[in-house]
């Protein structure tokens, strides 16, 4: 936990809640209410509680096996990606990506039945998306969306679907349930997503999956192209192995992260910090 505060007006309960945030990263993206209860040192009713609050907020949802903290904890601030070190990772080559292809490349996460962006390399267009970090759109019809919602199992599709969407876009395009499970199949049968002027007329894009050293999907990343100037032909035999390549060197780079040496020092203890594997 956090060193406590003395003052008069410290808020004990607000701490808990962020001793609960923290207690969550990137070796450790999945707890179960006990787990969460020992890394905090908070007792499981009081673990159990402000999880449930957290996950009302949408900073936390239910998954298999216990719970994971979710995008919206950007909205606390950019702690969420600077602890799993996915821009300083990803930035050089999503600028060697766009250098490649001339054209723009984002990182987005899923978030209820929305795609996040977390990380954006822009080149000016004529017809571009308004993106910033932090934007969202509805997964179902992004090249980004498609490669994260077919890497959930059925459950999980089923819940994710059933969500409305908090983007407050209307899609161009609005796809049935038949429609998305044949297109999620293809995109695992591919490894690859297209979306062509589905969320808006005259955007085109591809997409492919960022994966952990577990192999997990954790984030997708695209090529977005104006569909007037750039063929779907262009976009996927010129575009799409630069992006597959930059999408794996990305991956690659995760995995060495996430296998790092921890180290511990104690604040008290002044011999040479400890690392383990």
């Amino acid at each position: 936990m956090a060193q406590r505060g003395e003052g008069p007006d410290f808020i004990e309960a607000l701490a808990r809640g962020l001793d609960v945030i923290r207690a969550f990263h990137a070796d450790r993206p999945r707890m179960t209410l006990a787990e969460v209860a020992a890394a905090t040192g908070l007792a499981r009713p009081t673990a159990r509680r402000i999880l449930l609050t957290l996950e009302e907020l949408g900073y936390v949802r239910t998954a298999a096996g216990g719970h994971e903290l979710t995008p919206r904890v950007l909205e606390l601030g950019m702690a969420y990606v600077g602890a799993l070190s996915l821009w300083d990772m990803a930035r050089p080559h999503m600028e060697q990506l766009v250098a490649a292809t001339g054209e723009s490349s984002s990182i987005t996460q899923l978030d209820g039945s929305d795609v996040v962006y977390l990380a954006r390399v822009a080149v000016p267009k004529i017809i571009a998306l308004r993106v910033q970090i932090g934007t969202r759109f509805p997964a179902a019809v992004t090249s980004q969306g498609k490669v994260l919602l077919a890497a959930l199992p059925p459950d999980r599709l089923d819940a994710v679907l059933a969500l409305p969407s908090r983007s407050g876009i209307q899609p161009w395009v609005q796809h049935g349930r038949a429609a998305i499970d044949t297109m999620l199949r293809e995109v695992n049968a591919r490894g690859w997503a297209l979306a062509d002027n589905e969320l808006a007329p005259g955007i085109r894009s591809v997409a492919v999956p960022i994966r952990d050293g577990r192999g997990e999907v954790r984030a997708a990343m695209n090529v977005t192209v104006n569909s007037a100037e750039t063929s779907t032909k262009t976009l996927l035999d010129r575009h799409l192995p630069h992006l597959q390549r930059a999408a794996g060197a990305i991956s690659s780079d995760w995995a060495l992260w996430q296998s790092r040496p921890q180290v511990d020092q104690a604040s008290d203890d002044p011999s040479p910090a400890v690392a383990r594997g």
